[in-house]
């Protein structure tokens, strides 16, 4: 066995002690949503209000500056997930399934308003709302992941009951990621290519990148925030149940106790 091993894994159950993870937490969160507050208002108004019309879309491209963010968040936060997800399954790192279970519906949330903006945009550009597009569908699929770790989650009486099924499941969801990331190189398909996240350069003028980059740092901070302070509230979910619970048992013991 490599003498290493017992060190890597107590420094990694170290940095996921939920005792360090409160204090650090309670001090970044703070900032943090300060930073979601203050990015997402100034890249909003930033192209909403100001950044150019595009030439062929006109101010139908406006809706880009909350669509593209949030598609953004609904990928990277299913792959936060789905790292949570391998890292409970692999190291049992106490905080691993508790981050999976803040994640799910931040991520659902941000999947729903990418799925609500790309209907807005796609009825004066396609002339519907909606068609089974590859990179619609899988994103639709996308939002279903969401649900479904969130309806197995909620499944169990017992959190930790959960958390290994609900694991596979996002594990095996993450197969979805590159299928939404090439479905537009793959198949034929009415949704636009890349034009930001492109090998050679961005496709897009400055004018307009700009923005919704800002505004892109604004829903990560947003999505950071709030996934935070979702942990932050099922740690303190727990502590409050086992305190519950050791009261009932000492409650219960002078019971128990012969006369």
């Amino acid at each position: 066995m490599d003498g290493n091993a017992a060190p890597r894994g107590s420094s990694l159950h170290r940095f996921a002690n939920p005792g360090r993870f409160m204090r650090l937490s309670g001090a970044m969160l703070p900032w943090l949503a300060a930073l979601a507050i203050a990015v997402s208002a100034l890249g909003l108004v930033w192209g909403l209000a100001f950044a150019p019309r595009d030439w062929q879309q006109g101010d139908t491209v406006r809706i880009m500056y909350v669509h593209v963010p949030a598609a953004w968040m609904a990928m990277g936060g299913y792959l936060g997930l789905a790292v949570a997800s391998f890292v409970s399954l692999v190291w049992r790192h106490p905080l691993a399934d508790i981050a999976a279970a803040a994640i799910a519906p931040v991520g659902a949330v941000f999947t729903a308003i990418c799925l609500i903006t790309g209907s807005l945009w796609g009825k004066p550009m396609w002339g519907t709302w909606w068609v089974w597009d590859a990179r619609l569908t899988s994103v639709l699929v996308l939002f279903f992941l969401y649900l479904g770790h969130i309806a197995l989650t909620a499944a169990f009486d017992e959190p930790d009951r959960a958390a290994r099924p609900a694991a596979i499941l996002a594990l095996i969801g993450a197969v979805n990621l590159p299928i939404i990331k090439f479905s537009v190189e793959w198949w034929n398909t009415l949704h636009q290519p890349a034009s930001v996240t492109r090998l050679d350069a961005p496709a897009i003028h400055m004018d307009i990148l700009w923005p919704l980059l800002v505004a892109a740092a604004g829903f990560l901070f947003a999505f950071a925030s709030l996934v935070l302070l979702r942990m932050r509230t099922a740690i303190l979910e727990r502590r409050a149940r086992a305190l519950m619970l050791a009261r009932a048992a000492a409650a219960r013991l002078p019971e128990a106790m012969p006369a």
